[in-house]
């Protein structure tokens, strides 16, 4: 956006970080989730899954739409699927136990009370999202925006969005 002039020039600041986690109910014992294959497994062994739908547009949901084809298991989790409109959803669905696990952005799972974060989708299958702020080339008060985004990226504010699902960029 820099170089297309939307934003000032070194205006840009990572923000916050999160990633697709796996959510299951809050009094459910954690499913294994330590490696891809036993990712895979539980995928498998869960009777349905809830994530955020692709048709959205949200990052979590587009990563994962195309997560099941690599993984070869379009077909399967088509069976299982409850693709839900937004993070919130996905999460309300496990915690109201009509889905066994959930997909979605942590910090959107986080909220949601009777559902715990397990952890994130484990590598090289999961994805990151990472906030951004920069200061708009058209802004009247550009001194106030500079200002508001040293105040997200403050480290003071670290455990404020480490609480909120969310990883510092650093």
């Amino acid at each position: 956006m820099e170089q297309a002039g939307a934003i000032v020039p070194g205006s840009g600041k990572d923000i916050a970080r999160t990633s697709i986690g796996v959510a299951v109910r809050s009094d459910a014992p954690a499913p294994d989730i330590s490696t891809a294959e036993a990712f895979k497994q539980t995928l498998g062994a869960a009777r349905v899954i809830a994530f955020s739908d692709a048709a959205v547009g949200g990052s979590a949901g587009v990563h994962l739409a195309q997560l099941w084809g690599r993984m070869g298991m379009a077909d399967e989790i088509k069976r299982k699927a409850m693709p839900q409109k937004s993070g919130g959803e996905v999460a309300t669905r496990v915690a109201e136990g009509q889905a066994d696990i959930g997909l979605t952005l942590i910090a959107e799972i986080v909220p949601i009370p009777g559902v715990r974060v397990v952890g994130k989708i484990p590598a090289p299958l999961g994805n990151d999202t990472t906030y951004a702020a920069g200061i708009s080339a058209d802004c009247a008060v550009q001194a106030a925006a500079a200002a508001f985004i040293a105040a997200l990226a403050d480290p003071a504010e670290r455990d404020t969005w480490t609480a909120a699902g969310f990883e510092w960029p650093g």
